[in-house]
């Protein structure tokens, strides 16, 4: 089955030429994990949307809206990733925003291909990637449209063998992987990196924080990631998978990790892809 999309409410799949989003990277999205029509993590990706379109200055549309039309493309679809995107619309020529935006809002669903039950049963491996991630606080936790930093780090490998690569910053410190967060379990503990410089704040990394009162935010260098019990990453898309390798440093899937993939099931999606 092939994607379906809404621009603007309207079946479509081209957007004007002047859009900024294309021009700029002006604007936001959301990548939504639907299961026989429901999202059971709509409320916190409407939440990072609405936070999102305040710190841009974008008006954000109407919940009640994407709601209606995730429906409409997603149907008859058993599971399907959505991705709903908004920019601040066309514009004059430059980067001066126009006094009044009018937004372009994209609504498109991409059928889900068969997740990797062993994945989310043994982990997965994941490298270090050499790209590191730049500070710009006033950006830090959005998923904005500007998403070079990732394509480059994901151009690093080609390896089918790793699944995913580690993103540091400048100073050294951990802050996610190419397409999900990270966590590491230390002392039993659940550590996540702070997210006040750089990198995107997870839907799925907000639900951990929640569901895991001893969580914590902070800062985290590879060498106490490496050091830990359990490291395992968090998508709204993949749900949580264990990392079984970073590099050569092997961990196993522990308790914390498999109580989380139980949580996640109990959300509503289905074990063998959580």
């Amino acid at each position: 089955m092939a994607a379906r999309e809404l621009i603007n409410g309207q079946a479509g799949a081209t957007v004007s030429s002047r859009d900024r989003g294309l021009l700029y990277g002006d604007g936001l999205f959301e990548t939504v994990r639907v299961v026989g029509g429901v999202a059971p993590l709509w409320p916190r990706h409407m939440a990072r949307l609405a936070e999102g379109c305040a710190r841009l200055g974008l008006p954000a549309p109407e919940a009640g809206l994407l709601a209606a039309e995730l429906q409409v493309v997603a149907s008859g679809m058993d599971a399907a990733a959505v991705r709903i995107t908004v920019t601040r619309g066309e514009g004059a020529r430059g980067y001066a925003p126009p006094a009044v935006a009018q937004p372009t809002r994209i609504v498109t669903a991409f059928p889900m291909p068969p997740l990797d039950w062993r994945a989310a049963s043994q982990g997965i491996r994941v490298r270090v990637c050499e790209l590191r991630l730049a500070e710009q606080p006033r950006l830090a936790g959005l998923k904005h449209l500007n998403r070079l930093e990732q394509v480059l780090a994901r151009a690093e490998w080609s390896d089918p063998a790793i699944a995913e690569g580690l993103l540091l910053d400048a100073a050294g410190r951990v802050i996610c992987a190419t397409m999900a967060n990270v966590f590491a379990v230390i002392d039993g503990v659940p550590v996540t990196p702070a997210l006040d410089r750089c990198g995107v704040a997870g839907v799925a990394r907000a639900e951990v924080l929640a569901a895991q009162a001893r969580a914590q935010v902070r800062d985290l260098r590879l060498d106490a990631l490496l050091d830990a019990g359990e490291v395992f990453l968090t998508s709204s898309v993949r749900g949580i998978l264990p990392v079984q390798a970073v590099g050569d440093k092997v961990f196993a899937p522990g308790p914390v990790t498999r109580a989380l993939q139980r949580h996640w099931r109990d959300l509503g999606f289905p074990l063998e892809q959580a």
